[in-house]
């Protein structure tokens, strides 16, 4: 494993600034009554891609390599599929 660095608040304060606006992205459509398929889709894949940044930055996975660079990759691989397959056959 390589030693990993500490984050820079700068690079923290920007992964941070950016979950915060997937998230309220994915609250506005929410409240927007909005609906369907693609949208579902949409806020699956923003959930799935707020939790990689939040497993490689704040986890510090980003620089780990090997198996455990792989497990939160693969968690969230596996659920996001069964629920992705499951929408798409209702």
């Amino acid at each position: 494993m390589k030693k990993s660095q500490p984050l820079s608040v700068k690079t923290a304060t920007f992964i941070y600034l950016l979950l915060v606006a997937l998230t309220l992205t994915t609250w506005l459509a929410g409240q927007s009554s909005l609906q369907g398929l693609s949208l579902s889709m949409l806020v699956l894949g923003i959930a799935l891609f707020k939790a990689q940044m939040v497993g490689d930055y704040f986890m510090g996975l980003k620089s780990v390599t090997g198996l455990w660079r792989w497990v939160i990759s693969l968690w969230l691989l596996i659920p996001g599929s069964l629920i992705s397959i499951a929408f798409f056959l209702s």
